[in-house]
Parts: C-alpha cells; structure tokens; sequence
C-alpha cells in the first residue's frame, strides 16, 4: 500500500519571511517621559555660567507714609540689599559617547546608527535634567522650600482642601502644580468622592487636570517613598519673581538652549566618540514662589476591597 505524504496547501508565513523586507521601527525606550517641567519653566541665559540672586534686606523696614495734607515731617528711608546675595553656578550633565566606525559604516540602512545613539542618549540626558530640577540637593526644586512654605496633607490623602491650602502660600500668580502621576490620580479620587471632579485645561496639546484653574501636571521624577509624595505648587517667571530655569548660551556645537554635542575623534581602535553636554539650573527668586505638600499618600482608595486594587 502506498505511503501517503501530506503537503502543504500554500506558501508558509515562516518561509515568506525570508524574502520579505520588514518595516523596522527607531529604538523605542521606556524611560522617555513628556518632561513638562523643561516646557512650563522660563528659561533665562547665563553669563558665564554664574547666576546671582540680589534679594531686598529687611523690606518691612522701608518707610513710606500717606500725607495728611499737614506739615507732618516725611520719613527718611532707602531699600537695603542682601551683603552676600546667593550664586547659582551652573551644573552639567554629561556623558561620552562611542560608536564603532565599522558599526556606522555597515548598518547605517535604514536608520542612521550615530544619529539614532545621540538621539537615545540625548533623550536619556534630558530626562536626568528633570531630575535634577525636582531633586538636585543644592539647586532642585524640593532643596529649595523654605520652611514656612510647607504644609502637610490633613488626612493623608491629597484633597481639596490642602490643595488650596497651598495657593494661600503662593497666591501671587501661581502657575501649575507639579507632582507624581499617583498623586494626581489619588487626588481625583478625593474630588470625585465629594461630588467635585476636577475640570481639564489643554496645553501644549495635552490634557491636565486642573484645580480653580491651576493645571496638575504629572512627572515620574517627583520621589515617591513608603507610598507617600509630595506636591508641589510654582510661580513661574523673573518678572513674577518666581521659579526660572537657567541655561548657558552659545554653547560650542549646541543643538539646543543649554545642550552641545562635540566629535571628540576616533581614536586608533576606530571608535568614534562624541562629548554630550547639557548645563542648566534651577533658582527660585523670592520664597513665596514655591510651596510644597507633605506627606501624600498616593494608595489611599474609598468603596472598594483590598482584591480590586
């Protein structure tokens, strides 16, 4: 009796594969978060690379007075400054690059092989910039709370009620809170429990939760420790005297305020290396342009069992 050999109907997809072209995507990386802070900040040049805050001495003691159209003597006065104001020297984040020339020269189709390393390079610099920002221990945003303008959370959980406990201490022109995704959400859940979802507001073409019209906005690089974090509120601007970013122009190879990208050589191993720089800092100009909310819990749910989280 003859053997019976079973055969395939049609072309494979495994076989088809090995003549077919592919679509082949950039190098996607996780890490890269919108970075909002870089956007909402104003961002000022610096002078060789040394920042300095001239603050008024005492100003409760300028004296001035409302005539009572007397002979009443004027009072005598003038506006003192600080005798040893503070400087921000500008900080780096920096990192060399190498890259193959053999590596460049052969698998550069379809996509570049240098350009896309100092593209993920780049990217991974500017998001330890956001970093430094919020958690620098000398110029971040969170070193730099003075101590009257600290609050903590009344229950634990972010509510509307520490919320606006913080536009008391910035109340003049405050620009947008800045806090941990979590945050944002546990502080929904606290709005929509009362009955007082909160409103969005678009910019930059994203959505923000906002609260009496001050938009939230989320960043990863707030610290979140023992599920507890912070939030923050900002006056932005140096005509606001509030939070500025500070950034060094003119920079040799510069690609972007702050940013330069140098070709340092290749070296007798044929490696090519590139020198990536970004300077920047952060000051805050007066200490009521900056508050920040203690102890936030972010797991803090209402109506629902332990098995649904």
């Amino acid at each position: 009796m003859a053997e019976i050999v079973s055969t395939p109907s049609a072309l494979g997809d495994n076989a088809a594969r090995q003549l077919a072209n592919a679509t082949k995507t950039t190098a996607q990386l996780v890490t890269i978060s919108p970075r909002w802070l870089v956007h909402f900040l104003q961002w000022l040049p610096v002078e060789a690379g040394i920042y300095r805050l001239n603050r008024v001495k005492n100003p409760r003691d300028v004296r001035v007075t409302c005539s009572q159209r007397d002979q009443s003597e004027l009072p005598q006065t003038f506006v003192d400054y600080e005798e040893q104001p503070r400087e921000f020297f500008l900080n780096s984040v920096t990192t060399i690059l190498d890259v193959h020339t053999r590596v460049s020269d052969l698998y550069s189709s379809p996509h570049d092989q240098i350009k896309e390393q100092l593209r993920l390079t780049i990217e991974i610099i500017k998001e330890r910039q956001e970093s430094e920002l919020i958690n620098n221990p000398d110029y971040g945003l969170l070193a730099n709370v003075d101590a009257s303008q600290r609050t903590t959370t009344l229950t634990g959980a972010p509510t509307p009620d520490d919320l606006d406990d913080l536009l008391a201490k910035v109340w003049k022109e405050p620009a947008f809170f800045l806090t941990h995704p979590l945050a944002i959400a546990a502080f929904g859940r606290e709005c929509t429990r009362r009955g007082v979802p909160p409103p969005t507001v678009s910019l930059f073409g994203a959505q923000f939760l906002t609260w009496r019209g001050i938009p939230l906005v989320p960043s990863d690089k707030v610290p979140v420790e023992e599920g507890k974090t912070k939030i923050l509120l900002l006056r932005v601007g140096d005509r606001r005297q509030g939070v500025v970013g500070l950034y060094q122009p003119g920079l040799a190879g510069e690609q972007s305020p702050g940013l330069s990208v140098r070709f340092m050589g290749i070296n007798r191993s044929a490696i090519a290396s590139y020198l990536i720089s970004l300077y920047c800092s952060l000051a805050v100009l007066t200490e009521d342009a900056l508050a920040v909310l203690d102890d936030v819990e972010v797991d803090k749910y209402h109506d629902y069992p332990d098995s649904y989280r």
